[in-house]
């Protein structure tokens, strides 16, 4: 891996072969070069993070999407960040919080976002490679029960609260006797800014990306995103520390974290009605809308449009490897009004 340049996926390389090979390459080009580490946290033989060229700090943040929140930082493509990421709260919770401290909680200040990040040469057609090269946890989190939130919240009117420490390397916590939770910390909101001047809520998942909350989007993986404006203008926050596909409660073990990640834009090959992911081991493609059967039929479509690109298969091939080799999950049903699943195959099968 050549320091301090991303490392976009061979899957999306591919593609741009195919694109070049068919005589209709995108404009530019992409200053990609390799394959991108691998998807599950503390996998053997992962090259270390690159060194990180700027610091972003927690309190540079800002919690609405609109292109008209100004950049903190402009960046060429293959800039390494290093950004701190405030909790969920905003701080309106603390290490000695109780579950009285939720009657007073409120949503506007919720998902301080670090950033935006504004990438030169980035425009609109273009992707944006965000590949997260590493995560690390701070010493608390929390998990809450919000009265009038969460996916059962008619059946679970009570508050509820409970605080977790942590130490350094840790990578499970104590739930009840007999019971740990693995720790695979990751960024439940990542996005680009969308094209509006509206000053738009953090909580849906959108196109640009935004709360996704799929626990696949840790250390390792490589997420692509449709840019929607000049410079992309991204951000990133809502660090989870453990969560399960659905997100069913509303919340995830909610705690700051330290990220390093790295940007790159690959020219000309977008749009994407939603983002991508992909790690070593498979590739995936994002669904969102109200509704779950809405959501699932976003996913394979974006999945099928990604096999007849990348891999020169007819839309009633693409259809049936999916249905042979696609893997449907739900990453979150709570951030209204969207839901959001997604679709991943291996590449064991499609190959690299």
């Amino acid at each position: 891996m050549a320091a301090g340049r991303v490392c976009v996926g061979r899957s999306l390389l591919a593609l741009l072969s195919l694109l070049f090979a068919m005589g209709c390459a995108p404009d530019g080009g992409t200053d990609s070069a390799a394959a991108v580490p691998g998807g599950e946290e503390g996998e053997e033989g992962r090259p270390p993070a690159p060194q990180a060229q700027h610091t972003l700090t927690a309190d540079q943040t800002h919690n609405r999407w609109s292109r008209t929140i100004p950049p903190i930082l402009t960046v060429e493509p293959g800039a390494v960040i290093e950004a701190y990421l405030e909790e969920a709260s905003d701080r309106q919770l603390t290490p000695m919080s109780t579950a009285e401290d939720l009657a007073t909680l409120s949503f506007d200040p919720i998902h301080p976002l670090t950033g935006p990040v504004y990438v030169e040469g980035a425009e609109p057609g273009d992707l944006l490679a965000v590949t997260l090269h590493e995560i690390e946890l701070g010493d608390w989190g929390w998990v809450a029960n919000v009265p009038g939130f969460g996916f059962l919240s008619d059946r679970f009117p009570d508050p509820y609260l409970r605080i977790f420490e942590f130490e350094p390397g840790d990578t499970s916590v104590g739930f009840a006797p007999g019971i740990r939770i693995p720790l695979r910390p990751f960024p439940g909101v990542m996005g680009v800014a969308p094209d509006t001047d509206s000053m738009l809520v953090t909580i849906p998942p959108r196109q640009n990306g935004g709360n996704m909350d799929d626990r696949d989007l840790v250390e390792g993986t490589t997420v692509y995103f449709p840019v929607l404006v000049e410079g992309a203008l991204f951000s990133l926050g809502d660090p989870h520390i453990a969560q399960g596909d659905g997100e069913v409660g509303g919340t995830a073990i909610e705690g700051p974290l330290r990220v390093v990640y790295e940007l790159e834009v690959i020219k000309g090959a977008g749009p994407i009605p939603s983002p991508h992911y992909e790690t070593d081991e498979f590739y995936a493609v994002t669904g969102f809308a109200p509704t779950i059967d809405e959501a699932a039929r976003n996913a394979v479509e974006a999945m099928i449009d990604y096999l007849v690109s990348s891999r020169d298969l007819s839309r009633q091939e693409a259809y049936q490897l999916a249905s042979m080799a696609g893997d449907l999950k739900i990453s979150e049903v709570v951030d209204v009004p969207n839901m959001l699943v997604a679709m991943r195959i291996s590449k064991d099968v499609i190959g690299n």
